[in-house]
């Protein structure tokens, strides 16, 4: 009886052995895209996750590339109804705000390119769009529903997450405080006023 428990014993510490040396030769998971540790409960005030994801357009788009600028993150798909309405509302509050410094980037989880390229140009969506990958949503902690959307503040904190089709008086209130928080774009500056004409002193007439 002891020996059997001394075997199993044994058994048990070459198999955790096994576990941990493979472990350490895999190397660190691969993370998809994904830079940084994922989200984990209350959102709001958190860092949102760094991502490097390829756009319809063949750039690679990270969202460290806009920090000092509001960014609208919307996950979305070609099948999802409610996308469809929300779209052209960013399309329009992208325009109207972007001198202000805010930024919507569309993460489509479809599997196929051409078919999200067909899709934006039937509906004349504009801004970025990116291909998404499982890893990305699930850093983002895990997308529960179509859409889902972060508005993130110019310091890459989140202001807000909202999950499925929200009405536009709350995307462009949501934006509005994106805008509000964090530091100013360090390009921002105040225009200089035109310098004023020296005025030319008015001739005196002579007294009689």
């Amino acid at each position: 009886m002891k020996r059997n428990a001394v075997v199993l014993a044994i058994v048990i510490l070459a198999v955790t052995f096994m576990l941990y040396m493979g472990r350490r030769l895999a190397g660190p998971p691969k993370t998809g895209g994904v830079t940084g540790s994922g989200l984990v409960g209350e959102v709001r005030g958190q860092q949102a996750p760094d991502f490097e994801l390829k756009a319809l357009d063949g750039r690679i788009i990270r969202l460290s590339d806009y920090r000092g600028k509001a960014v609208v993150l919307n996950f979305w798909a070609t099948y999802c109804g409610p996308c469809k309405i929300e779209m052209p509302w960013f399309e329009e509050l992208q325009n109207q705000y972007a001198a202000q410094g805010l930024v919507v980037i569309g993460v489509a989880m479809d599997d196929s390119a051409d078919d999200v390229q067909k899709f934006i140009q039937e509906m004349g969506v504009r801004y970025t769009i990116v291909m998404g990958r499982e890893s990305v949503a699930d850093a983002y902690g895990g997308i529960q529903f179509l859409p889902g959307t972060f508005y993130i503040d110019r310091e890459g904190k989140i202001v807000e997450r909202v999950f499925g089709l929200a009405g536009h008086g709350d995307i462009e209130e949501n934006i509005k405080r994106s805008l509000g928080q964090g530091a100013a774009p360090a390009n921002a500056s105040t225009p200089t006023p035109p310098a004023s004409k020296p005025q030319e002193p008015k001739p005196t007439q002579a007294k009689p």
